[in-house]
């Protein structure tokens, strides 16, 4: 079993292909080396006005073996869910087609099965919460860094109005140093034996 993960937006970049050998290519750790130069610029452009970015990260387990997961009370989609949103700074998460599956007819979003195997996998290789063999595919949202040099309005500890801003060194983006915890601990927090990363 592998399990591996990259940069697929970030900042409103998004990548717009998937080459494997791309992601220890750059810094961001991104499938789409085009992509991940914009990434970086506005990363700059960001560090530069004191703010900070948000994006996503996929991670993707190949190998992994049917049958695990439950049907009702412990579907393997809703462990990984609860795991990847236990991480700071995670604020969505999406198997296989996500969001995009409310878009979609049955009949488009369907996995037809045949000979060979499934012909797609919009459900992430995983279906009714049990795991169907293909692999599995789950995406994180994260917020922007809150703490930021931009001056912010909150109030003080008597409810006056104030405006502050957060000195110090603070990342830009929590990417790409979110992906290894994303990787381990959205399998390890599902409390099943933990996959085999890649080196």
């Amino acid at each position: 079993m592998e399990v591996f993960g990259y940069t697929v937006e970030l900042g409103g970049v998004v990548a717009e292909r998937f080459c494997r050998e791309d992601i220890g290519g750059n810094q961001l750790l991104c499938a789409d080396s085009r992509a991940a130069e914009k990434m970086i610029d506005k990363i700059n452009a960001a560090k530069a006005e004191g703010d900070s970015l948000g994006g996503v990260v996929e991670v993707r387990a190949a190998g992994c073996p049917p049958g695990l997961g439950e049907p009702v009370f412990d579907k393997i989609d809703a462990d990984l869910a609860k795991a990847l949103m236990s991480i700071g700074s995670v604020k969505g998460v999406e198997v296989g087609a996500g969001f995009r599956a409310a878009g979609m007819k049955g009949s488009e979003c369907n996995d037809p099965i045949v000979p060979g195997g499934f012909r797609t996998n919009h459900a992430g290789g995983i279906l009714a919460g049990i795991t169907n063999g293909e692999e599995i595919v789950v995406r994180a949202a994260c917020k922007p860094i809150p703490s930021i040099g931009k001056e912010q309005e909150t109030i003080d500890i008597q409810g006056n109005p104030r405006r502050i801003s957060v000195g110090g060194r603070h990342d830009v983006c929590v990417i790409p140093r979110i992906i290894p915890g994303v990787r381990s601990h959205g399998v390890h927090g599902t409390g099943r034996p933990p996959f085999t990363t890649e080196k």
